[in-house]
């Protein structure tokens, strides 16, 4: 199985899936009652050592966008393979979800069977993290819609549409000055560039570093340090400045253009390198790396308990932050692993 996997994308995975977690983990200490911001030091050091997270989901669609694109199965055989792998999982989940708050909240029957309900609403119990699963959903539901197009597409066709989507990364910050523009209003939330906008230029530019290669490794750092630099130098500058987390968040905005530029930086880095593929270490990142999307799912009941355990015993973000997150990644992996030797396991996950 080794023999014929890329390590190095095998890494990226194991990578974004485990800043997911660090992600999760540090919302315990920034977000408040009514999503206020819990400013003060730990806030500070969340902006230092958490900002690289996010390019965990901007990892994840490219690395589908560098494998899946363009589409080479049948329509029908391609959202059969996907979909049992996404779907049934994502179900199972949110069952599992529901049953666990009303475990731990006391809610009651009648609550999770809404709970239940509400899956095809929006991410079944409002566990907010498996809103990932119906962006996924989309962009494999365009894949058979773009595909032609990229077959046939030359380089400077795809770095046009390309270049358009890096435009639109620029607008959140140009709402702040101009809250509509491009056509924007009230009755229109299909502006000039809105087909251009979201994750699918990240999927668009998965295939085209496949097909094209990746920046150079002077230019991958400068994406990623400058990057850096900006999304986590906005969030540290706007703690005492603004009331709401939707407002701190700003520069954690998957697109955004400093996002964008870490996400690309980190994404050429990590995969231009060539891993050994014989290695015992080997075996384990490509064990983790296809068990990865399960270990998304599951994780925040796994992540609940360290933080529980954690929390009374360091308080400083920057000692507990990181030690939650290992510790929950190590023992979902390790969950993950069993429930794959039980039968039908695949539609656990995945």
């Amino acid at each position: 199985m080794i023999k014929n996997r890329n390590l190095s994308l095998d890494l990226l995975r194991v990578i974004a899936c485990y800043l997911v977690m660090q992600q999760h983990a540090s919302e315990y200490y920034y977000i408040g009652d009514q999503l206020s911001v819990v400013t003060g030091s730990n806030t500070f050091w969340i902006g230092i050592i958490t900002s690289l997270c996010r390019t965990s989901v901007p990892l994840f669609v490219m690395l589908s966008g560098f494998l899946l694109l363009p589409m080479q199965d049948s329509i029908s055989r391609f959202f059969r393979k996907r979909f049992t792998r996404i779907v049934y999982p994502f179900v199972v989940w949110c069952v599992i979800y529901a049953i666990y708050f009303m475990a731990t909240r006391g809610e009651s029957v009648g609550d999770l069977a809404l709970h239940i309900l509400h899956i095809p609403v929006n991410f079944g119990c409002e566990i907010g993290h498996l809103w990932y699963i119906y962006m996924l959903i989309g962009l494999y539901l365009v894949v058979p819609i773009i595909s032609p197009w990229l077959e046939r597409a030359g380089k400077r066709e795809l770095e046009g549409y390309l270049a358009l989507w890096v435009l639109t990364t620029f607008l959140p910050y140009i709402h702040l000055a101009y809250p509509e523009v491009l056509g924007e209003a009230f009755w229109n939330d299909t502006p000039l560039l809105y087909y251009f906008t979201g994750f699918i230029g990240y999927f668009i530019l998965g295939y085209y570093l496949r097909r094209y290669g990746y920046p150079s490794a002077l230019l991958s750092w400068v994406l990623l340090v400058a990057g850096y630099a900006v999304t986590a130098g906005l969030f540290c500058a706007r703690i005492d400045t603004v009331a709401t987390i939707p407002e701190l968040e700003l520069s954690w905005r998957f697109c955004t253009v400093n996002v964008l530029m870490m996400s690309l930086g980190l994404f050429s880095l990590i995969g231009r390198l060539k891993l050994n593929g014989q290695s015992r270490g080997a075996q384990l990142l490509t064990d983790i790396s296809v068990k990865s999307y399960g270990m998304y799912l599951a994780h925040i009941i796994v992540l609940n308990f360290y933080y529980d355990l954690i929390h009374p015993l360091a308080q400083a973000a920057y000692i507990a932050i990181p030690l939650i997150a290992v510790c929950t990644f190590v023992t979902v992996y390790l969950l993950v692993k069993v429930i794959a030797w039980l039968p039908k396991s695949k539609y656990i996950i995945g």
